[in-house]
């Protein structure tokens, strides 16, 4: 599709953002329920670090990222369509999205901090690729990545205290 045509936000383009807002609520949703079995139950029980936040924060934080990323991925769109030059983009796109429900399953799912934390290296990593890629495309949907990649950082500093103190 032509680049103008594409800048005319119209149907499509409507549907484009549902999908990639739907897939993002897809994955939260899985991931909500690999956590809802642990979070009153075993998580309350661990040992935490002075850092970790209140129990309360990380529903709107969650909301807020998985919509930047919904975002972010309209945008390459957007500008650059679905195609070759963004495959390699997309699929790292989906990666991140896949590991981000494996921490959830890792580690409230099954309680596994430890593999919870080597697994979260590999989805930081792959958010920044990710964010490198979407670069190539549109800088503004690499900077909506930079909230999420900041929250998993963070995220994996917490595991491994987790992790180390449990």
């Amino acid at each position: 599709m032509p680049q103008a045509e594409r800048r005319r936000f119209d149907g499509r383009a409507w549907l484009v953002l549902a999908g990639f807002v739907a897939l993002c609520v897809v994955v939260s949703a899985l991931g909500g329920l690999a956590t809802q079995s642990s979070v009153k139950s075993w998580y309350p029980t661990l040992a935490k670090p002075g850092f970790n936040p209140p129990d309360w924060v990380f529903a709107p934080v969650w909301s807020a990222l998985y919509l930047m990323i919904a975002l972010a991925g309209f945008r390459v769109w957007w500008r650059a369509g679905f195609g070759e030059q963004t495959r390699a983009a997309f699929a790292v796109y989906g990666l991140q999205l896949a590991l981000n429900l494996l921490w959830s399953v890792l580690f409230f799912g099954l309680r596994e901090v430890g593999w919870a934390l080597v697994e979260i290296v590999f989805l930081a990593a792959a958010i920044a690729v990710n964010i490198h890629l979407f670069r190539r495309h549109d800088a503004w949907a690499a900077f909506l990545l930079l909230p999420y990649l900041t929250w998993v950082m963070f995220a994996t500093l917490l595991n491994g205290q987790l992790w180390r103190l449990n």
